[in-house]
């Protein structure tokens, strides 16, 4: 009997082992990212220089709306004093009783002992481990009982987590053209539609998208270069990286002469030098984030290809658009961009 008692304990310490080796083995599989992780920090609203301009000054434009960041959670709207739920049934005048109600917990059935009574004269010979078998069984029955439903719910929510973290990815997608600066008109209609966007509105940000897709397919004899980048992320991650696309875009000039924020338009004036280089290029930069589950664009080698992008940019649903910015340089009209500033500045362009 002895041996048995320590093979019962054996047995519980192994099951108990076993439990525990499972879900940290499924946790070591499913790691849940953390709370922690660093948040990028916004960036200023406007780039625009308080001190005076210079002759070497080059300007840009801006226009932006939308965000990648959750919505805010909305809050349950208060209950009446006198309300307590449920159907509409009123809560009780009379306080509650001293003694709180009972803790709700695990129900344990207990396993049914077998409840043989031998019959006079009949003796249970000594040394029989039958019963002393049975017993264990029971035990590890009972034990799986209460420890199946606790890996099943385990195993359940951390496979709700990650199809949330799954369903929680976003796609931001960074396409650059650079163009002759022949294509004057074109920066007056990015002007043109900047100054005018309401970007405080869903339509407004999808109108501007589409718009500025239809000026640049407008353009195809002065298309030079382009650049794209397309990548699905999660959300935290996505928003550090449109962020970090978009400042670096605006690093490349020293003064936004035009920006729209969320609506919110600003302007800085500009007056030319007469002796400036003659302008050669204009860069313009999309940046646009989706609810896409997969990269939205490829790599760009030819004007094909880069019309076939364009066209799928403005191909994007009101409801899938969460964020969209639109960077050119120059964007005063007699402010210039020379051959050797844009290989410069943009050393990453692919010429068509």
């Amino acid at each position: 009997m002895l041996g048995n008692g320590k093979l019962r304990i054996l047995g519980l310490i192994a099951v108990l082992f076993i439990a525990v080796s499972s879900m940290r083995f499924y946790q070591l599989l499913h790691p849940r990212p953390s709370a922690s992780s660093e948040v990028y920090s916004a960036q200023p609203e406007s780039l625009l220089s308080d001190r005076n301009l210079t002759e070497s000054s080059i300007t840009g434009g801006r226009a932006r709306g939308g965000t990648l960041d959750r919505p805010a959670p909305t809050s349950p709207a208060p209950r009446s004093p006198g309300y307590s739920g449920g159907y509409g049934v009123p809560s009780r005048p009379y306080s509650r009783p001293y003694y709180g109600d009972p803790f709700p917990g695990p129900v344990i059935v207990p396993a049914p002992y077998p409840t043989y009574i031998p019959s006079p004269g009949y003796s249970v010979p000594i040394g029989d481990t039958g019963g002393g078998d049975i017993e264990f069984l029971l035990v590890l029955l009972v034990l799986g009982l209460i420890v199946l439903p606790i890996v099943i719910n385990f195993l359940r929510s951390a496979s709700t987590a990650s199809s949330s973290d799954q369903s929680d990815r976003v796609t931001v997608t960074q396409l650059q053209i650079g163009l002759l600066a022949q294509a004057r008109d074109l920066q007056q209609d990015l002007t043109r539609l900047t100054a005018n966007a309401d970007l405080s509105t869903q339509t407004g940000l999808t109108e501007l998208l589409r718009e500025t897709v239809l000026a640049l397919l407008r353009s195809p004899q002065y298309w030079t270069h382009a650049l794209s980048n397309s990548q699905t992320l999660p959300r935290e991650a996505a928003s550090r990286l449109f962020e970090q696309q978009s400042i670096e875009a605006r690093s490349k000039y020293s003064v936004e002469t035009l920006v729209n924020v969320q609506g919110t338009v600003r302007r800085q004036a500009f007056s030319s030098a007469d002796d400036a280089d003659p302008a050669a290029y204009i860069v313009v930069t999309l940046l646009v984030g989706t609810t896409d589950d997969r990269p939205l664009l490829g790599q760009i080698h030819s004007t094909h290809e880069l019309r076939a992008a364009l066209q799928r940019l403005g191909s994007i649903a009101p409801e899938n658009l969460l964020v969209y910015e639109l960077i050119w340089t120059p964007q005063a009209a007699g402010d210039s961009l020379s051959h050797d500033e844009l290989i410069a500045y943009y050393p990453n362009l692919v010429q068509l």
